[in-house]
């Protein structure tokens, strides 16, 4: 069944089915609706893979986006919390 708020239904349930968190699968959704996948497409983070974060960053963006138990996960726990939040 559609969500009204997601706008590309179809690239959504791709993304999710290949792990993608559901808010960034609705992120890039309804970014690729917009401006159209080539444009969504050429833009990338410049950010490193968490695997190559200390625990420490884990940590600190699990609080900014309130990942809960974070405290007691350790760094793998803490990727996956992440990915999948």
């Amino acid at each position: 069944m559609p969500r009204a708020q997601i706008k590309n239904e179809k690239m959504y349930q791709k993304l999710r089915d290949q792990g993608e968190s559901k808010e960034k699968a609705a992120r890039i959704a309804n970014a690729s609706a917009g401006q159209g996948k080539r444009k969504v497409g050429r833009k990338g983070g410049k950010s490193p893979a968490y695997d190559d974060w200390t625990k420490e960053d884990l940590l600190k963006r699990a609080r900014e986006i309130g990942v809960e138990g974070r405290s007691s996960m350790n760094k793998s726990e803490l990727i996956d919390a992440l990915r999948n939040h």
